[in-house]
């Protein structure tokens, strides 16, 4: 009896077109003699499935069932693939918790926590085994004073929103005059921003996943970007970054990474596939965590896909597990 699981996709964010394309790859290699797949694409007018004919079904959001030619279609699992808000801020996990339905993600509160990268940061730091860059935290009509952010921070410095993915509304700065238009920018994207000092460094990141209780690390990427930083451009532009995987970390750095993301991931108590970002300081050889990402970016050649591959796991593998391990979960 094949399982019906839901694929949601899209989002209220600025990821949403991002958010598309992870969800193509995931449908591509979820095994079709197993799953249906039904393709749901969350809107804030509404959340919605198309038909291979081309109807548009809007999910009865008081079961989150779908009415197809008067078959009434219920979900063994729902996999999320949103990036950004309600996806990866805990508000869709909230939602299905109350209707008992198992999914992929951390559960709403990690993922609410994770996606607020100070409050995040505070309780990373908390846990003493990795380095935090210096910050501070900007509300919105919370009064600030340059003064005192420059008293705290050295620059230069990355301003982002507190609340967002791929990069959006992120400035690198240098020099004193360039501090309040960043801070603007990123008060576009988000009614909080977090200044944090820029560490100098070689960028890594993880993807960490449990099945059957055990932690896997992925093996880690290396990101060189041609840009100034790994902002959206070099995120989603073919050629403006070189992301090497596996990353060329002597032995001692790579069980580092593996042990501090794997001690990150339990504490936090995250669940289904999380991808860790951090520094690896260049005068020291410290490792510095940067954020969490709950829902990491996974079309074709998103970096979460890339590590899967160099495991020498394929991605229908990858996918079914995940699926499979959180609906065992489920029942546990």
């Amino acid at each position: 009896m094949k399982k019906n699981i839901a694929l949601l996709a899209g989002g209220y964010s600025g990821e949403y077109v991002i958010s598309l394309q992870t969800a193509d790859t995931i449908e591509k290699n979820l095994d079709s003699d197993i799953y249906n797949v039904y393709k749901i694409y969350v809107t804030r007018e509404d959340w919605t499935h198309e038909t291979a004919d081309g109807k548009k079904i809007s999910v009865d959001k008081n079961d989150f069932s779908l009415n197809i030619n008067g078959e009434k279609i219920k979900f063994d699992a729902i996999f999320i693939a949103i990036h950004g808000t309600p996806g990866e801020d805990g508000r869709i996990q909230g939602y299905l918790d109350m209707l008992n339905l198992p999914y992929t993600t951390c559960n709403s509160i990690v993922s609410a926590l994770t996606f607020n990268k100070s409050y995040c940061n505070k309780v990373v730091k908390a846990f003493n085994v990795v380095n935090i860059a210096n910050s501070v935290h900007l509300i919105k009509g919370e009064p600030y004073s340059m003064g005192a952010i420059l008293e705290q921070l050295k620059l230069p410095v990355f301003v982002k929103p507190n609340e967002s993915g791929s990069s959006l509304g992120v400035s690198k700065v240098k020099y004193v005059e360039e501090l309040l238009p960043a801070i603007e920018k990123a008060f576009k994207e988000d009614k909080q921003v977090l200044i944090e000092e820029f560490i100098e460094g070689r960028e890594l990141t993880i993807g960490i996943f449990r099945v059957n209780n055990y932690l896997y690390a992925l093996p880690a990427t290396e990101i060189v970007s041609k840009n100034e930083f790994f902002d959206y451009e070099a995120k989603y532009t073919p050629g403006v970054t070189n992301e090497i995987t596996p990353a060329k970390i002597d032995d001692t750095i790579k069980e580092q990474l593996e042990s501090k993301a794997n001690y990150i991931y339990r504490h936090l108590n995250c669940r289904g596939v999380v991808r860790m970002d951090f520094i690896l300081q260049k005068q020291t050889n410290r490792l510095y965590f940067l954020e969490v990402n709950t829902m990491p970016g996974q079309s074709e050649n998103s970096i979460v896909p890339q590590q899967v591959r160099a495991s020498g796991r394929s991605l229908k593998e990858f996918y079914g597990t995940l699926l499979e391990d959180c609906m065992k979960n489920h029942k546990n």
